[in-house]
């Protein structure tokens, strides 16, 4: 089993940066690919971003403005998040998934889930 705990979720102004952090435990947990992916309301979960434990693959729907990061000592994944706008607004979510070859950029490619945490981008 793993276990994921977001935090760092917040409300920002246009133009602003949040990092956002997942706590991972668990035997297996660097068995597995990580992954941050947010939902917005009314619409499909979307991939943000994936990283492997090692730190050496890492793959972004969006490169120009987040940078997923991970403490191996800490056990540990991070999403910085740069020149917020409104339509980021979402729930963001951390997940483990299994990585054959590349990233897995699916949410069904993700057997673990954390509970979210709300990001608030305002006007």
């Amino acid at each position: 089993q793993v276990q994921l705990v977001e935090s760092g979720g917040g409300l920002v102004q246009a133009g602003g940066s949040l990092r956002l952090s997942c706590a991972a435990s668990g035997r297996t947990v660097r068995s597995y690919a990580m992954g941050w992916f947010r939902q917005a309301p009314g619409k499909e979960r979307e991939f943000v971003a994936a990283i492997n434990w090692s730190g050496d693959r890492r793959y972004y729907a969006d490169s120009r403005r987040f940078t997923i990061s991970n403490d191996n000592a800490k056990n540990t994944v991070s999403l910085q998040m740069n020149s917020l706008n409104t339509e980021d607004t979402a729930v963001y979510y951390c997940a483990a998934g299994f990585r054959i070859g590349i990233l897995p950029t699916t949410p069904a490619q993700y057997s673990y889930w954390g509970q979210g945490t709300q990001v608030t981008v305002s006007a």
